[in-house]
């Protein structure tokens, strides 16, 4: 409760000092007019959607909530590694909470080294976020890509995409302001933000971050951001678009609240939260591809994100 009292605190400071047009939009269920993202509705198990897996498509993983160090963390990493057998992504966003309990070198070995040295060692890039759980000298741990930056961007090895990783934690006017320039001056066709503390949440354990997303919804409405991705709830979960947003929760890679979901959310379109998850993605072209891959190898979600078009007068 302290770190959600400071982060309703700070983002209470923010929206004090930061003006955001009223064009830019509020919270809304609602779908914008012009293009919008579009979901495929939930698949069905045995008819999941199929990954293309072709050359030249991006291929990566998201999630969170994961550095636990126990027995369901490695299960999940097998299934990782099984996929990337035949999936060859890579690159891994993490959401945050990547490193429970004490953070020093021989956590960071046994909780981050050994699971996901099948993945470190065949190339695989991790680029991460921080969640409440984590300490600042993640940053310059050089596993996680991060480059001492608590929020930064990168342009994603294929495809063209632009990925935004911020401290959720800490939404201060600085980083707002600094997430306002990248966003304008991107010129990429696929905008992806991701952080810890989801903007839309049907979980009843930590649920919507609402002060936040009054803060960041406005700027990926307006500079075109397609998708969201986040953890803090054990759960995973696709909400229905949200002012033409699809938002993604994966943060049950290493710690799950079973049976969290509240499936009458009216922004819910999809969720699993009997075991543990990740999500794997392929960006080609216009389309996002997606599998929520539970620690049995099986596919919980699937569809197809299409990206946002920039509505020009």
């Amino acid at each position: 409760m302290p770190c959600l009292r400071r982060l309703s605190l700070a983002v209470t400071l923010l929206l004090s000092s930061v003006l955001i047009a009223p064009s830019c939009g509020g919270v809304s269920t609602e779908q914008p007019a012009g293009p919008a993202v579009v979901a495929s509705p939930p698949a069905k198990a045995a008819d999941p959607v199929a990954f293309p897996n072709v050359d030249g498509s991006l291929k990566f993983l998201a999630f969170g909530d994961f550095g636990t160090g126990e027995a369901p963390q490695f299960q999940l990493v097998r299934q990782m590694t099984a996929l990337h057998e035949r999936f060859k992504y890579e690159l891994v966003i993490t959401l945050g909470d990547n490193l429970y309990g004490t953070q020093n070198a021989r956590t960071f070995r046994a909780k981050i080294e050994i699971p996901y040295k099948p993945l470190i060692d065949a190339g695989v890039k991790f680029r991460a976020s921080l969640g409440n759980h984590d300490n600042a000298n993640q940053t310059k741990y050089d596993l996680f890509g991060m480059n001492g930056e608590h929020f930064y961007s990168f342009k994603a090895p294929k495809q063209n995409v632009r990925f935004f990783a911020l401290e959720s934690s800490n939404p201060s006017p600085a980083q707002m302001a600094w997430l306002e320039k990248e966003l304008k001056s991107s010129t990429d066709e696929w905008k992806i933000a991701y952080f810890h503390h989801p903007l839309y949440s049907s979980a009843r354990g930590h649920g919507s971050t609402e002060p936040l997303r009054k803060v960041l919804e406005p700027l990926f409405v307006r500079y075109n951001v397609s998708v969201v991705m986040t953890g803090h709830d054990h759960t995973y979960e696709r909400t229905k678009p949200q002012q033409g947003i699809v938002h993604f929760v994966a943060g049950s890679a290493g710690k799950l609240r079973r049976g969290d979901l509240n499936r009458r959310s009216p922004f819910f379109e999809a969720g699993y939260d009997a075991d543990l998850a990740f999500l794997a993605c392929e960006i080609q072209g216009d389309n996002m591809y997606f599998q929520a891959i539970s620690r049995t190898g099986a596919i919980v979600d699937s569809g197809v994100v299409i990206r946002r078009k920039e509505q020009r007068p």
